[in-house]
């Protein structure tokens, strides 16, 4: 306990140049940091979003933007698929479950996606309050939407065209909240999620609405009572943005794509190998991050080196005090191992908080909280290699000072000390 308090007493006997050390150390172990928080949330979020997804469907263009469109909800889709298509997608043997969805409005900037309750299913959402639809232009809340929004059940309101802000409002249609879901840390939290024929009800062209109203009318007069009117027009005539499929058998990775891609107007993506790609990608940025936080590291550590090497020059007195007094020399050189580490757990601490910091400010900056970012500090196991980097380069600086220290005669010392 002596030592540690010694060593804090002579690290912060020059406070500038402790505080220089310091803050280099804090700048290459928070840099260190982010890239590892980065990686951490990325494989979150694409571990808990595509799970169980084994291939997207969509409109032919980039498959990448399909993944991005259709399972992360973060891009444009690029453009629409035709219903009965979709459909016919179940009678392949390969095929266990398609899930479809549409897209095309949002509120508040949050996407209404037409699905089925599947797409709850898949992601095992619990509800928090209330039901799931039963009817079109009903709608259940992610966590996040409802919680941002400060929407509750029974509440309505109107989409806006488009995935952005800037559309036009739908004020005809008006959607009704009739449930909210619970927190999952998945995309449903922040979604709005309603029947696909809601999304058909919004779209479809004028002269399609009055058929199904003129059909609807026709039916009440027949003593029916028929609230579905969407189904007044054929699949064929029905669009969806993507599906969402998954395989009977992992061997259909193999030919079922091909399939899709050369006998259909549509195109299949594997989300595993887009995420491949996209990581591959982000990896040329995350190279020059972490070679700039080896060279921060680099000069932090020789910094160190310089300050710690000055001290034995500076303190040759006190040291020789010390060993008069009876320290061994071992004692002397574990005070400047001391000292190092000192250093280490401070710039751990900082570097550490910063580099959530970082993450924090990213998501916030780019709007990725709760997408890509999840929300709040996440604190995974890959961190403790930022102590591990402090503590390596703090003692690597330390070693060739504290073994000068330690070899050192105590007569020259007191010779030096005169």
């Amino acid at each position: 306990m002596k030592t540690l308090a010694y060593a804090w007493r002579y690290l912060w006997a020059r406070p500038m140049g402790a505080l220089l050390n310091v803050l280099l150390l804090t700048l290459g172990l928070a840099s260190i940091s982010f890239l590892l928080l980065v990686s951490h949330h990325l494989e979150r979020a694409f571990d808990r979003d595509l799970a169980g997804i084994d291939v997207v469907v969509g409109a032919k263009g980039s498959p990448m933007q399909l993944i991005l469109a259709g399972v992360l909800h973060l891009d444009v889709p690029p453009g629409n698929v035709n219903f009965a298509a979709v459909k016919a997608l179940e009678k392949n043997p390969l095929v266990a479950q398609v899930i479809p969805i549409s897209l095309g409005d949002n509120y508040q900037s949050y996407r209404i996606v037409g699905t089925t309750h599947a797409y709850v299913a898949h992601y095992q959402a619990p509800l928090a309050q209330g039901r799931l639809w039963d009817a079109p232009m009903q709608v259940v809340l992610g966590a996040t939407v409802a919680r941002k929004l400060g929407m509750a059940v029974g509440q309505s309101f109107a989409g806006s065209h488009g995935l952005g802000v800037t559309g036009h409002r739908h004020g005809d249609h008006d959607y009704q909240v009739v449930g909210i879901l619970g927190a999952t840390g998945s995309v449903l939290d922040r979604l709005i999620l309603t029947d696909s024929a809601s999304v058909w009800r919004v779209h479809e062209p004028a002269h399609m609405a009055q058929d199904d109203a003129k059909d609807a009318h026709d039916a009440d007069h027949d003593g029916h009572d028929d609230h579905d009117t969407e189904e007044a027009l054929p699949d064929d005539k029905r669009e969806v943005t993507m599906a969402l499929v998954r395989y009977t058998t992992p061997m259909a990775a193999v030919s079922f794509p091909r399939w899709v891609n050369t006998t259909t107007d549509m195109q299949a993506a594997a989300p595993a190998l887009e995420v491949t790609r996209l990581l591959h990608m982000l990896g040329l940025g995350t190279d020059v991050l972490r070679a700039f936080a080896g060279m921060l590291l680099l000069t932090a550590g020789l910094s160190v080196f310089i300050a710690l090497w000055s001290a034995v020059r500076e303190r040759r007195g006190d040291l020789a005090l010390l060993r008069m007094l009876g320290a061994p020399a071992s004692r002397i050189a574990a005070l400047l191992l001391t000292e190092a580490l000192w250093l280490a757990l401070l710039s751990s601490v900082c570097g550490v908080l910063l580099g959530q910091l970082f993450v924090l400010g990213l998501g916030a900056m780019l709007g990725l909280e709760s997408a890509l970012l999840a929300a709040g500090m996440l604190w995974p196991s890959a961190l403790l290699l930022v102590p591990a980097l402090a503590v390596l380069v703090s003692l690597g600086a330390a070693l060739l000072p504290a073994w000068d220290a330690y070899r050192s005669d105590v007569l020259q010392l007191l010779q030096s000390r005169g």
